[in-house]
């Protein structure tokens, strides 16, 4: 059976993207250390904070699902500071004036950046089997867990498109994505358990989408700490189905406005 078009000419795109990641090295590079560092920072200052208080291994545990939660949603401004980065220098003009499908050049450049954050979580997963991380489950939920976060962070990608066509620069891409994703992803569970956030924030925090894909992966890690007390929120109750919705929905709303988007920016 012929391969569609569209799904040709997005793996070509998407190889090009790759090949540039391996062309360039500095993306490699700060690629893989930047979820190192937050592995080891967050493990030693937060860990070696509740060490004292007889918890520490625990704490590694609980933590290690919300550091992937989070690098692998940063992971997905690339798809964003990428493209503004393409439209800047007349890339995707140049796409645009060849026989090709419009759609394949967002379709490639995110499914490039789904590489991008299984070589992230790789590292991040190595590195945290090194602190003393471990996976307690069966293999199978473990690979569910990491499905889980990639197709999170494949569905804020698109979001992350739309937004790389909309504004003049890659930095602002990234400036703007920063006051809206950090502040999501600390007002979560990634961190800390939600019992010991103020009300208001923690109702916040209990229908975040990021604390239900942070709790389906510790729960398919098998990390969720003796003693926790079960969530009461149907959002942490349900995080597999929830976190489905919230990608479902994303993708539903912004590949089409991506697309559209794409074809007002490179008529310009």
């Amino acid at each position: 059976m012929p391969v569609p078009p569209v799904i040709a000419d997005a793996s070509v795109v998407a190889k090009r993207n790759i090949i540039k990641i391996k062309r360039v090295p500095d993306l490699l590079v700060f690629t893989t250390l930047s979820p190192i560092m937050f592995v080891l920072l967050f493990s030693y200052v937060f860990g070696g904070a509740i060490d004292q208080q007889g918890g520490g291994q625990a704490y590694r545990e609980f933590l290690i699902a919300g550091i992937f939660a989070q690098t692998v949603i940063f992971g997905a401004t690339v798809t964003g500071a990428a493209l503004a980065e393409d439209l800047k220098k007349g890339i995707l003009d140049r796409f645009r004036s060849l026989p090709m499908a419009p759609s394949a050049v967002l379709t490639g450049r995110t499914f490039s950046d789904v590489v991008n954050n299984i070589i992230v979580l790789v590292v991040m997963g190595l590195t945290g089997l090194v602190v003393g991380w471990r996976i307690r489950s069966s293999v199978l939920d473990a690979l569910a867990g990491f499905g889980l976060l990639l197709v999170f962070a494949y569905a804020i990608s698109w979001i992350m498109a739309w937004i790389g066509m909309l504004v003049p620069s890659p930095e602002v891409v990234n400036n703007a994505s920063f006051i809206v994703i950090f502040p999501l992803t600390f007002v979560a569970n990634t961190f800390v358990p939600l019992d010991t956030l103020p009300a208001p924030l923690q109702t916040f925090a209990e229908w975040n989408p990021v604390s239900a894909v942070t709790q389906a992966a510790r729960e398919l890690f098998g990390n969720i700490p003796p003693g926790v007390p079960e969530p009461t929120a149907w959002p942490l109750q349900h995080p597999e189905v929830y976190t489905l919705i919230w990608s479902a929905l994303f993708l539903v709303v912004f590949v089409p406005l991506a697309n559209a988007q794409y074809r007002v920016s490179t008529s310009r």
